[in-house]
């Protein structure tokens, strides 16, 4: 209504972003700007005393009205319980600490939603820590930390999605925790013709990471963080 000439330049400019985020060609690098280090991650390595720490990605209720883990949790899970399985046959002594509240208030907190799973997994209910208070990256690395500083270990390690991975470790460091990072599979894009609304669900995730990779750095330097 207020650029009559532009209107149709407008339209478009927005068809065709629309077409390269829905068709992937436009979100492939950005995702990949996200989580591309994950291949670079080295091994990681199990001390005497390890902690894992799992990170949570929401909630959500199922056909049922069960709530349950988000799709992108399950992988996240699957990782975090076979890094456990490793550091067990390693004859160490292993903690697996899961951090997430209930940012979506719903009659659970992530962590909470997130033990059955663990424990069907064969994470011991003896090893596992809920940090069930957290909304964001930034306190799920605030309140981690808290739970760490009257504990010793060795070996401390971060599970989470490969494209979440660069921003929890920006927001850990931050509280003098340098774990090491073991990336769970992330989203994967297929370039072609036709729009696909995975590769839309990625766009929006990949821009969600990036803008808060931008908010860490202009926060740290307005020195909020």
């Amino acid at each position: 209504m207020l650029w009559r000439r532009a209107r149709k330049a407008i339209i478009v400019a927005a068809l065709a972003l629309f077409w390269l985020l829905s068709a992937g060609w436009l979100t492939a690098p950005l995702l990949a700007a996200v989580q591309g280090d994950a291949a670079h991650y080295l091994p990681p390595k199990f001390g005497p005393r390890t902690v894992i720490v799992m990170l949570g990605a929401g909630t959500r209720h199922d056909s049922q009205g069960r709530l349950v883990p988000m799709p992108d949790v399950f992988p996240r899970i699957a990782t975090t319980a076979s890094m456990y399985a490793q550091c067990k046959q390693a004859n160490r002594h292993c903690e697996v600490i899961v951090s997430g509240g209930n940012p979506e208030r719903y009659e659970a907190s992530e962590a909470d939603t997130y033990a059955p799973y663990l424990l069907e997994a064969h994470v011991a209910r003896d090893d596992l820590v809920l940090e069930n208070e957290s909304l964001t990256t930034y306190e799920n690395a605030k309140y981690v930390a808290r739970i760490l500083r009257n504990e010793h270990y060795d070996s401390l390690m971060l599970v989470t999605s490969a494209y979440h991975m660069p921003r929890a470790l920006l927001d850990f460091h931050r509280f003098g925790l340098a774990p090491q990072p073991v990336a769970a599979p992330g989203r994967v894009v297929r370039c072609g013709l036709l729009p696909r609304r995975p590769n839309l669900s990625a766009a929006n995730v990949a821009l969600h990471e990036l803008i808060g990779l931008a908010q860490f750095h202009v926060y740290r330097a307005l020195g909020w963080f």
